[in-house]
C-alpha cells in the first residue's frame, strides 16, 4: 500500500441536456443521470446509486482484506446496500446507509470469527466512516456441507 495522502481524480463533463460522462485514468467512462425521483430518465447511474455502489464495494473489499489477513477461508460474500435520502433541516441529505451481507464458508469455519471480520469489515470500511449517515449492517453466514 502508498503511503498516505492518496489522491484520486476524476473528471465529468455534459452538455446542457446530456448524460454525464465521468472519467479517470485507466478506467472505463461511466454514463450518468439524476435518477427517476430527480426527474431523470432512471435508466444510468445517477451519483446517488454511485454512492451507494461504494458502500457495497467498499464493505466487500474491506471484508477480503481482513479476511485474508486474519487467514479465515470464504468461498463467497453476496452485498446489499440500500440508502435513505431525505431532506434534513432543508439540507438533502442521505440519513442513512445498510449493508445486508450474506457469507459462505468451508464446513470447519470458526463462524464467531466470520462474524467479527464481517463486522471489523464494516467498521474500516472508508466509504461509510466518510459519511455522515447512520450505518447498520447485517449477516448471514452459511456454512457448506
Amino acid at each position: 500500500m502508498q503511503d498516505f495522502p492518496h489522491h484520486y481524480q476524476v473528471n465529468g463533463s455534459a452538455t446542457a441536456d446530456s448524460p454525464v460522462v465521468l472519467k479517470a485514468d485507466n478506467l472505463s467512462e461511466i454514463v450518468t443521470a439524476p435518477p427517476a425521483e430527480f426527474g431523470g430518465p432512471g435508466d444510468k447511474w445517477s451519483p446517488e446509486a454511485l454512492l451507494v455502489a461504494a458502500v457495497a464495494d467498499c464493505f466487500i473489499l474491506s471484508f477480503r482484506a481482513i479476511a485474508r489477513a486474519s487467514k479465515l477461508d470464504w468461498s463467497d460474500i453476496q452485498c446489499s446496500a440500500s440508502g435513505t435520502l431525505d431532506r434534513v433541516e432543508r439540507v438533502t441529505q442521505f440519513t442513512a446507509i445498510s449493508v445486508e451481507a450474506t457469507l459462505s464458508v468451508p464446513a470447519d469455519t470458526d463462524v464467531e470469527k466470520a462474524e467479527k471480520l464481517l463486522h471489523k469489515a464494516e467498521q474500516s470500511c472508508l466509504i461509510t466512516n466518510s459519511l455522515i449517515a447512520n450505518s447498520t449492517l447485517s449477516t448471514t453466514i452459511t456454512v457448506e456441507d
